[in-house]
């Protein structure tokens, strides 16, 4: 008698995804599209508030919501939170998430004529990783990426990536607690492994976004993306 089994069996369905959309008074050749993706738990309405506040109000920006949904156990109020994938799946969550970018970039870049050129990819904590990954997959789509207290793709060193044509700028902090210096201290040169134009920070604090960072990075955007 043959013996009971279990298959693993898998299929694609189609997902609503959703992101906000800041469009400001005044869209003109000078004005980047940005992408800005959230930490683990967080959410799109944050990270736009977040970004506002770091770049300024006179850029497109779209800040997109994770496609997993969840309660926290530090939120009792109910509060949903989102994240990009878990280890359970990588291969899926990974290619969503350039799925995703790819949307919007065609989207809104379309919708305010704005290219490659003028777009820049932004993140905080879990999708840093993945969106130095979205670079070195999709050369053509980004021409900036900012990556803020978060880690880096465990294959960067052999994986299956073309050259990265971005500028990428880590900023890491020195009282990370997910991402220590002893950690990000070592990300610089490993970035240089794909990419030619690096810069890496690291600034006082602890696992949050850095509200005084305004300045570095408006410095980097007038080098990266001339007017």
């Amino acid at each position: 008698m043959a013996s009971d089994s279990v298959e693993r069996c898998s299929f694609e369905a189609r997902l609503e995804c959703h992101y906000l959309l800041h469009v400001p008074e005044q869209v003109d050749e000078r004005r980047l599209l940005v992408l800005t993706l959230h930490g683990y738990g967080s959410n799109p309405a944050d990270m736009l508030r977040l970004t506002k506040t770091m770049l300024g109000a006179g850029h497109v920006i779209a800040s997109l919501q994770a496609p997993s949904q969840f309660f926290p156990s530090n939120t009792p109020d109910g509060t949903v939170g989102y994240c990009w994938g878990s280890p359970a799946h990588p291969q899926a969550s990974v290619r969503l998430h350039h799925e995703m970018l790819l949307h919007v970039v065609g989207e809104a870049g379309g919708r305010f004529g704005i290219g490659a050129e003028r777009t820049l990819l932004l993140g905080f904590s879990q999708p840093v990783g993945m969106n130095y990954r979205f670079a070195a997959t999709h050369p053509e789509a980004v021409r900036g990426v900012i990556g803020i207290c978060g880690g880096m793709p465990k294959n960067w060193d052999d994986g299956d990536y073309t050259e990265v044509s971005a500028a990428l700028m880590h900023i890491a902090r020195r009282e990370d607690e997910i991402f220590p210096p002893n950690v990000t201290g070592k990300y610089a040169d490993r970035l240089r492994l794909r990419a030619d134009d690096v810069e890496f920070h690291l600034l006082e604090g602890g696992h949050r976004f850095p509200s005084k960072a305004g300045p570095i990075v408006e410095r980097w955007i007038d080098r990266v993306f001339p007017r």
